[in-house]
């Protein structure tokens, strides 16, 4: 628990840091915040809950035998643990019932066990109040159990989440001060430093240096930026100093917009139903409507009312479901422990049954299926030979903090080999040139080979090409791109085995660059140089054509995430706006997880329906035998404990 209360404090410092503005990132904290608590709690109150009820339970079957009172008084005597633990059962299903929505687990419940306390009146007929409280017991056993799978995946995910308070540097008076974002007025000076996020749009004054935009446009290469440029709030700044003059407030900047966006998307999106709900959405109707039929129909021939209203009451206690119960939700409970142990956290049972039906995966590109990250993927030297080209680009490009530069500092670690390179010049959005041991080199794109007079020609590899010229005379290329991941076509290659209808890519980054990750992987469907809100209207469109799951990791996909059927973030590295928006995350950055996501769900649900069909078809053999007067209702209840036994064994199996 040590680990956890720091977690708290942490929140709290977080909250008392950010009182004073309206803060999107807070308010999802807050919530975040409130739900853990709450989940704690909740599970120890249940536990007391059932403790006390079933202690109170024993006593009052002790009083039962052993006394000879009114029946009014034994009911008075068992409704205090009845109530006790089925209150809330109770209270939904009237809530239900309200809304014109009656036909759930809770109301199934509800009527079976008031058909036992009812029976007791019937003249004639034997009380049945114990078991009325003994189902109404089980029935929240199996509830507990899986919020406590639940709250365990909540609780990692909680984890995951980094809360960064985002500040912003502000020039003030001729001092630079450190502030909330939200206090930052439009037209005010801010300082953007290396390594940190734009805290807020605005426009360049001074210096010059690269954006990481990976978070917002998916768009993995780097944008260089100078004054004049507008900026936006999300990228992360990569080398030089900026000044920044804002030209929105921190609410209306593009990462807090995007964030609204994620909100909203989430308000869209129908919530999945528990699998245990879709059942009893077509079980309950057809057992109160026979139930009705056995107590009415029968007695217009024979009078005899009280025998078969005895036996409708019968027939609904019987029927009540109280093996799935307990087993459906421990099947979940087993399905999504064994998920996490794998490094897939799943938030709950209910995108564990949308998981299990997924027909088309819809996948992000940079970071997702690809690295995200720069290498040197192709080197082709005109009159050099390939270390030559490199060793000359490493040499020139030696001092420079761009990733681009990184990637060739990567592939020719050694340029400290004692070359003398002297008077490097910057040309800023072309290259750079230097004298390396008493030769001119240009590094750069082809507008610096056309300064340079090189003849350069164009490479038919796609990724950012880096042109090397010796004394103007053109010396070749290397071509630097974004690594596909190493499971991505074995992931893609695993879905279409599982039987996944279609797999799709969307991505902010140019066409081209796409295409040739598309053939690589052998996706169905391709689509390029997408905004955030183009991938929602994709997705929208996609989605008509079956159960949905989305892919990604950066800010730009939490709004995608949130109205799939079933987002799927890569956690470790993607953003908190992502991992909060998605329903399933993948601890780790390999795709080849979303395929043992969906078999590990799909098995799940098979021994969940396994327990289904086996509890269903021992209830119809009680209910035959009822029919004809030869059970009796502790046979039914014996049957089901000896079925809930056997289907909560079943339900082990999940585990693993």
């Amino acid at each position: 628990m040590a680990h956890e209360h720091h977690h708290h404090e942490h929140e709290h410092e977080h909250h008392e840091h950010h009182e004073h503005h309206e803060c999107h990132e807070c308010h999802a904290h807050e919530h975040h915040h409130h739900h853990h608590g709450e989940e704690e709690g909740g599970v120890k109150h249940a536990v007391i809950k059932i403790v006390t009820a079933a202690v109170l339970l024993a006593a009052a079957i002790i009083v039962e035998k052993n006394t000879a009172w009114a029946t009014w008084q034994y009911l008075l005597l068992y409704l205090v643990p009845y109530l006790i633990v089925g209150w809330d059962t109770l209270k939904e299903a009237a809530e239900a019932l309200a809304e014109g929505e009656a036909l759930d687990e809770n109301f199934l419940m509800s009527v079976a066990t008031l058909g036992a306390l009812a029976i007791g009146f019937l003249p004639g007929a034997e009380t049945q109040f114990p078991e009325a409280v003994f189902v109404m017991l089980f029935f929240q056993v199996g509830e507990l159990f899986e919020g406590i799978a639940e709250g365990r995946s909540r609780r990692s995910v909680a984890h995951l989440m980094d809360i960064r308070p985002d500040t912003a540097h502000v020039e003030r008076d001729g001092q630079l001060l450190t502030v909330a974002p939200g206090e930052v007025a439009v037209g005010e000076t801010i300082l953007v430093k290396p390594g940190e996020k734009v805290p807020m749009d605005g426009v360049v004054l001074e210096g010059d240096s690269s954006l990481d935009t990976v978070a917002l446009t998916g768009e993995s290469v780097p944008r260089s930026v100078h004054p004049g440029d507008e900026i936006l709030s999300g990228c992360v700044n990569l080398s030089g100093v900026l000044r920044v003059r804002t030209v929105r407030l921190f609410g209306e900047s593009t990462a807090s917009r995007i964030l609204e966006l994620v909100e909203n998307a989430a308000e869209n999106k129908s919530r999945s139903e528990h699998f245990i709900t879709r059942f009893a959405r077509v079980y309950t109707p057809i057992v109160v409507g026979l139930a009705v039929l056995l107590a009415v129909v029968p007695p217009l021939f024979t009078g005899a009312w009280a025998t078969w209203i005895y036996r409708a009451l019968m027939f609904l206690v019987v029927s009540c479901p109280c093996a799935l119960v307990i087993s459906v939700p421990l099947t979940f409970f087993g399905g999504i422990g064994g998920a996490s142990r794998k490094g897939i956290l799943i938030k709950g049972s209910a995108y564990m049954d949308t998981l299990s039906r997924v027909q088309t995966v819809v996948f992000d590109k940079t970071g997702t299926l690809t690295e995200g990250v720069f290498a040197v993927t192709a080197v082709h030297p005109e009159e050099l030979d390939e270390t030559e080209l490199l060793h000359l680009a490493a040499h020139v490009e030696r001092h420079s903090t761009h990733p681009i530069a990184q990637a060739l500092l990567l592939a020719y670690p050694n340029e400290q080999d004692g070359c003398a390179v002297t008077d490097i010049q910057e040309f800023a959005g072309k290259g750079l040139t230097a004298n390396v041991e008493g030769r001119v080199i240009a590094v750069g794109n082809d507008k610096l080979m056309t300064q340079v007079g090189a003849a350069w020609h164009p490479c038919h590899h796609t990724g950012t090409i880096v042109h090397v010229a010796v004394d103007g005379t053109y010396a070749g290329h290397i071509v630097i791109s974004d690594r596909i991941k190493e499971d991505a076509a074995q992931a893609i290659a695993d879905l279409h085995a599982a039987g996944i209808r279609k797999t799709v890519m969307l991505t902010g980054d140019q066409a081209s660059v796409a295409q040739a990750v598309s053939s690589t992987l052998k996706l169905d469907e391709t689509h390029a140089g997408l905004l955030p809100a183009d991938k929602v209207a994709r997705v929208e469109a996609l989605l008509k054509e079956g159960t949905l799951a989305f892919v990604g990791d950066g800010i730009n996909d939490a709004p995608v995430l949130a109205r799939a059927d079933l987002g799927i973030a890569m956690g470790a590295l993607g953003s908190d706006a992502a991992i909060e928006a998605a329903d399933v995350v993948l601890m780790d950055d390999k795709p080849s997880k979303v395929a043992a996501a969906v078999r590990i769900a799909r098995r799940t649900l098979r021994i969940a329906k396994e327990n289904l069909w086996f509890a269903v078809g021992i209830k119809l053999l009680v209910l035959a035998l009822a029919a004809c007067g030869v059970a009796t209702l502790w046979m039914a209840v014996f049957a089901d404990v000896g079925v809930t036994v056997l289907a909560v064994l079943n339900a082990m199996r999940a585990l693993r």
